[in-house]
């Protein structure tokens, strides 16, 4: 068969796009088709390193496991990292290609991008017999239309027919979904095949009479109405989400998060929370310190602001106290805030140039506009500091980060057997001394063994038995968690549009 394309849209951000086609990817995989996920330009502090070393979102890494395939950074060209100053890092095929205002990204940098995403979307159509796309935000922004680079500009591009998902869960979801349809002009709205209302709680036969109406005033069938299901517990796209999640809060083990204003790849603490008497708390301005078994300082955007941020509210002097009594763990701009000094002669993190850092590890970090380190690593835990018990075992993660790093009078946490670490070429990774350790490794928490290592010296200080390395109940939940969304689909929507635009010629 030749390659069909069916795109999601929505009536607004967050509606239920990412998870609509991680669930489209698994159903018609089942079915025995080879399916790829895509989105063409995609605005997100929540990424990952591909097996080609290339940088991609998260959701599509999802989407692509959903699919039961690799990802590849074909699957989302585009990458848009939100900096300071209203500009973004874009990233082009996985890599850097500079900062940019959106003036600076519309006028000079479009046609650009545009090439990047036929190219990816022909090498995926060239592959797979269907191709799932996202789009981002809404397809009704007016404003947009002309230089849409992520909706019905994709559609077009793409031969997509598109199903139209609306969040009932914020209110006025018919609204929603006339006004989106209404601000479209008929070549667009033309590709729309159908509508899902998602998110919904309550009685479906009070819904009824809106749902019939709705249809009526459109001309465009719903397809069916998704429940809200909390035990779905799947990866988060982008920060803004970090406002509507809700981590465990109760346990006997309290490991506490800075949120910082800038935070990525804040997944990294998602398996913490599947630890057996572990409680995550998210600590914002504000916020006590107090009780708390251990401290994360998760990746950042900008090292330099959000290190400031901490001082500014307090928090870097608490951390430091509290290091004498509890372990604080840094991820790589977490874990370059940990030493004695950032070096940025250059401006690259911000306007405020070189700062001292918590100065809980001896080592400096500098900016040196050298690029960006992007790689999937492995390393060898040395056993220094905390992690004695565990020395030689080998974790796996990714790295991202601009930042290299000189370690002083302290040891390495890892020696790097894949990937980069601290530096270019010294072969080692982050430092632990003490309470105290960071790694430059994305993912760390996703290993076991690890992350069990970790929350059972937090167990055993609190006079806790210690528990046994069996049973790791956060992969267990993300293929759960997968296959029940495409349960929940297949369940609750006609899949007969989607179907025949499969099966049609």
């Amino acid at each position: 068969m030749s390659s069909k394309c069916i795109m999601v849209q929505g009536t607004s951000s967050s509606a239920g796009k990412s998870v609509l086609v991680a669930a489209l990817c698994r159903i018609f995989s089942k079915r025995g088709y080879q399916v790829a996920p895509f989105k063409s330009q995609n605005m997100s502090l929540n990424s990952f390193t591909t097996h080609e070393n290339r940088e991609i979102a998260v959701a599509q890494v999802l989407q692509a496991e959903a699919a039961g395939i690799r990802p590849s950074y074909h699957m989302n060209p585009i990458l848009l990292k939100p900096k300071e100053d209203f500009t973004s890092q874009v990233i082009v095929h996985g890599r850097p290609a500079g900062n940019m205002n959106f003036q600076e990204y519309q006028t000079g940098f479009r046609e650009t991008a545009l090439k990047a995403i036929k190219e990816s979307l022909d090498y995926l159509k060239e592959r797979y017999d269907i191709i799932v796309i996202e789009g981002a935000g809404s397809p009704a922004e007016i404003n947009m239309r002309g230089r849409d680079l992520a909706n019905m500009e994709i559609a077009h591009l793409a031969d997509a027919d598109v199903i139209l998902v609306a969040d009932i869960d914020r209110g006025g979801v018919f609204a929603s979904i006339a006004g989106t349809l209404m601000l479209l002009d008929e070549r667009d709205r033309s590709r729309i095949k159908g509508v899902v209302i998602n998110k919904f709680r309550g009685n479906l036969d009070i819904l009824m009479p809106g749902i019939e109406r709705i249809e009526e005033i459109t001309g465009v069938p719903v397809l069916g109405v998704l429940p809200y299901d909390e035990s779905l517990k799947l990866p988060e796209e982008d920060s803004a989400s970090l406002a509507e999640r809700k981590y465990r809060g109760r346990g006997d083990v309290k490991i506490g998060v800075m949120r910082l204003p800038r935070i990525s790849n804040f997944t990294d603490i998602d398996p913490l929370e599947y630890e057996e008497d572990v409680a995550v708390r998210l600590i914002e301005a504000g916020d006590s310190l107090d009780g708390l078994d251990a401290i994360i300082i998760p990746g950042t955007r900008n090292t330099i602001s959000d290190l400031m941020y901490l001082r500014e509210n307090g928090f870097a002097d608490e951390i430091r106290d509290l290091s004498r009594e509890i372990p604080v763990f840094g991820i790589c701009g977490g874990f370059q805030m940990l030493g004695r000094r950032i070096i940025d002669e250059g401006l690259q993190e911000s306007k405020l140039g070189s700062v001292d850092g918590l100065n809980l590890l001896d080592c400096k970090t500098t900016f040196t506009g050298d690029g960006k380190i992007i790689s999937q690593s492995a390393g060898e835990i040395t056993g220094a500091g905390l992690f004695s018990g565990l020395a030689g075992e080998t974790v796996e993660g990714y790295e991202l980060h601009e930042g290299t790093t000189v370690l002083g009078d302290v040891k390495p946490f890892l020696k790097v057997k894949r990937g980069f670490g601290n530096t270019y070429t010294m072969g080692f990774d982050g430092a632990a001394d003490g309470n105290v350790a960071g790694t430059y490794f994305h993912g760390i928490f996703h290993n076991f063994r690890f992350r069990r290592y970790f929350t059972n010296i937090l167990r055993e200080r609190k006079g806790l038995e210690k528990l046994d390395y069996v049973d790791d109940h956060f992969d267990a939940s993300r293929r759960f968690s997968i296959d029940r969304l495409a349960e929940i689909v297949e369940e609750n929507m006609d899949l007969s549009i989607i179907e025949d635009i499969i099966e049609g010629d």
